[in-house]
């Protein structure tokens, strides 16, 4: 498959194999055998039997996804969202999956053990009295999803200057 336009059947082919390697959202799969089809028409047949065989749910897909970044990533949800929002799924797909997901989960608790799992060995009340290790900490969860108040409150419990955090964008 080295680039050639590929018929109904060998599109078929493609699918498997793409989704044997990992999961896809309907539209990565759907552009993804958009460029290889030899024509629009062989895509709609391949993509049609994809959708026969619900070999591309994006509940399913989202769902699947937003568990496995909690279990195996311990993101929070934004991060999450828009990770999936960056793979198009729907947006309303998208929020009730890491809703389902996050349903009971503590986000305290997953920052705990966020920092943890980052800043293994070390003494976090010593590291984060340094405004620079401080503000990097505060960037660094929200960069995996947690929210700012999230961050910043357990944050305080380790240095009283996190009171001064804030986005540099607005909310």
């Amino acid at each position: 498959m080295n680039g050639k336009k590929l018929d109904a059947e060998g599109l078929w082919q493609y699918a498997l194999k793409t989704l044997a390697r990992r999961a896809h959202s309907a539209d990565e799969l759907r552009r993804k055998l958009a460029r290889r089809a030899a024509s629009e028409q062989d895509a709609r047949a391949a993509i049609a039997k994809i959708a026969e065989y619900g070999l591309a749910d994006d509940r399913r897909f989202a769902e699947n996804f937003s568990s496995s970044r909690l279990q195996n990533d311990g993101f929070g949800k934004m991060r999450i969202l828009r990770d999936l929002r960056l793979r198009n799924v729907p947006a309303k797909i998208a929020e009730d999956a890491v809703r389902k997901t996050f349903d009971g989960i503590d986000e305290q608790d997953l920052i705990a053990q966020f920092l943890e799992r980052k800043y293994r060995g070390k003494n976090l009340p010593e590291l984060l009295s340094e405004p620079k290790h401080l503000a990097s900490a505060y960037r660094r969860l929200r960069m995996a999803g947690f929210s700012s108040g999230g961050a910043v409150a357990m944050l305080k419990r380790y240095a009283a200057a996190a009171d001064e955090l804030s986005d540099p964008e607005p909310e």
